[in-house]
């Protein structure tokens, strides 16, 4: 099966929390895929976070994994998403921020000085620091609909889903139809 990274894959606001959302399904084990399973899908989540990321301007251009750093950046993944969904439900839990600090330390250890171009984890371990450094708890969100983590930039933070034209719209969409089967009996 091919997989295209799109703008809506990006909805996280931050790359750590774009990283961490590439786990779909990410609490369903029935239906769970994790698009960094497949090899060229993780290497091509790099360019596509090049065009889509909102945070693509901070970082140069982003470059693939090295093979050797694969296993670190799904540890810093994983990391970020048990933290920041901590977060997000109003859980300080220190052992979850020791946790996500190892995995930044981790792969800030062994990042190269690539110049203009940063890697995919060299990127995505500064911008989960950057999340830790600045916390905004209030802005923290995840989607009812999908799971993912985001970040809403909205003015009055009432931003309710990761992507109004995908989750927004599905959501809608089942209120819709369940009003409507309760009308027709």
């Amino acid at each position: 099966m091919t997989f295209t990274w799109t703008a809506h894959r990006f909805a996280g606001g931050a790359l750590a929390l774009d990283v961490a959302n590439s786990v779909i399904l990410r609490f369903d084990p029935a239906r769970r895929i994790d698009r960094f399973a497949d090899v060229p899908a993780l290497d091509g989540f790099a360019g596509a976070a090049n065009r889509f990321c909102a945070e693509s301007q901070r970082f140069g251009t982003l470059l693939p994994v090295a093979e050797p750093n694969r296993t670190r950046l799904l540890t810093l993944r994983e990391a970020t998403d048990r933290h920041f969904r901590a977060q997000a439900e109003a859980e300080q839990r220190v052992d979850l921020m020791a946790d996500l600090l190892e995995a930044i330390a981790a792969v800030l250890r062994g990042a190269g000085n690539g110049g203009d171009a940063v890697a995919l984890d060299t990127a995505t371990a500064h911008s989960a620091l950057s999340l830790v450094a600045n916390p905004e708890p209030d802005r923290l969100k995840i989607c009812p609909n999908c799971g993912w983590l985001f970040l809403d930039r909205s003015r009055n933070r009432s931003r309710t889903w990761c992507d109004m034209a995908v989750c927004g719209n599905r959501s809608k969409a089942k209120r819709h139809y369940r009003r409507s089967k309760e009308e027709a009996q």
